[in-house]
């Protein structure tokens, strides 16, 4: 059985691309009723990006419903005040200002409901960049994030949206913890969360390790290594795995398993503190020994002595993965390029948490929307009557995608 905790809680999202989106699928498939105001007529302009970017609105949209308005026009801000004192959530990420223009910023939409929890999701918290545009990969160069993940000279965004999807999880909690302050207290409140001040947090161990030791903080690949045995290493089938090594405990299992007495035995590597001055040599001889092997067999080999390991794998490996298939860790998510009818179901991973006895892991129960799929069954549910939800179709403030 899906586990759906936040059953019962409305929320009213207006987002688009990553980070916004992801703090409503949060919310969405722990169990709330989380409405997707897009802007009518075109909707979310992700539903029809390219590149890298083709799956973001089929991936981060399932489980919700669509609202199409258009809030350009008096009346379709309008529409929006009459949702809001139905609605315990509200999330945004559109740039500084651009929701108070809108007509539907923080101190416009309290007064309308006095417990409303209101979650800006931003580049920046308050302060003196707090106007300046931002990105994902912007605040990763900003940080250091991207110095340290790139070689020495080269600096590189990590593989994938991470700030975005940190940022939208500290909304998250930022908006839980409102929700049980308000529990206490009856009223909701302004929370945010932002990209530059996620990714700096992320700079923590890093900016410690700094005072810690007096020394500059060094790019990861270049990185002053805490474990000796912490490696990617060549098999003989040109396969590649990551071994770690990170107790005097498990190096001894590990030379045990793999025959290697003579390193065993060698007393310039007794601990891993020594083990670390004699890299030099040792990787290259381990590789020596580990080269002239399949990768199946250093596989069996790490799980008898019962260190850490990893394939070198790809994105798409996750499709297949044996752990996530038998876990209900995929969930069949329905793709398609135009945010259309054109895909096909594939699976997804799914939110990476799972509750009570029997570990129940969230589900899915809707796929990502069509534009407007339920403008008319949310305004209906918000008092509005036939005739005022004809003459709001007719005018293209709202627009009815659920035939």
């Amino acid at each position: 059985m899906a586990a759906t905790p936040l059953a019962g809680l409305r929320v009213l999202e207006f987002s688009h691309t990553v980070m916004g989106p992801t703090a409503g699928l949060i919310l969405a498939e722990l169990g709330a009723d989380v409405i997707k105001v897009e802007p009518a007529p075109r909707g979310d302009h992700t539903r029809g990006l390219g590149g890298f970017a083709a799956g973001f609105f089929a991936a981060f949209s399932r489980d919700k419903r669509s609202l199409a308005v258009d809030l350009k026009k008096p009346e379709g801000q309008a529409v929006i005040h009459r949702l809001v004192p139905g609605a315990d959530v509200v999330l945004e990420n559109y740039g500084p200002g651009t929701m108070e223009r809108l007509g539907c910023g923080y101190e416009q939409l309290a007064p309308l409901n006095p417990r409303l929890v209101y979650l800006a999701l931003k580049g920046y918290l308050a302060g003196p960049y707090e106007y300046r545009p931002a990105l994902d990969e912007v605040v990763q160069f900003q940080t250091g994030l991207a110095y340290m993940t790139g070689p020495p000279g080269q600096p590189l965004r990590a593989g994938a949206s991470v700030i975005d999807i940190l940022g939208a999880i500290f909304g998250v909690v930022a908006v839980q913890a409102a929700l049980r302050e308000r529990e206490q207290t009856g009223k909701g409140q302004r929370v945010g969360s932002a990209l530059f001040e996620s990714a700096a947090f992320l700079m923590s161990t890093h900016m410690a390790g700094m005072a810690a030791t007096g020394l500059e903080a060094r790019p990861m690949p270049a990185r002053r290594g805490a474990w000796a045995i912490y490696e990617v290493f060549r098999t003989a089938d040109n396969g590649q795995l990551f071994i770690g090594v990170t107790s005097d405990q498990q190096w001894a299992r590990f030379v045990e398993v793999f025959s290697l007495q003579e390193l065993g035995s060698d007393p310039r590597l007794a601990t891993n503190l020594m083990r670390l001055q004699e890299r030099a040599w040792l990787i290259p001889a381990l590789q020596d020994v580990l080269g002239r092997l399949s990768q199946k067999d250093i596989e069996a080999s790490c799980e008898r002595a019962n260190v850490s390991w990893a394939r070198v794998g790809q994105p798409g490996d996750l499709f297949t993965d044996p752990h996530l298939l038998a876990t209900g860790g995929l969930l069949d998510v329905f793709i398609s390029r135009t945010g259309g009818t054109d895909g096909r179901k594939v699976g997804l991973p799914a939110l990476p948490i799972e509750f009570g006895p029997n570990r129940d892991r969230p589900g899915i129960s809707r796929q990502a929307p069509r534009l407007g799929e339920h403008s008319r069954d949310v305004l209906a549910e918000a008092g509005f009557s036939a005739d005022e939800m004809a003459g709001l179709l007719r005018s293209g403030v709202v627009v009815d995608g659920s035939a």
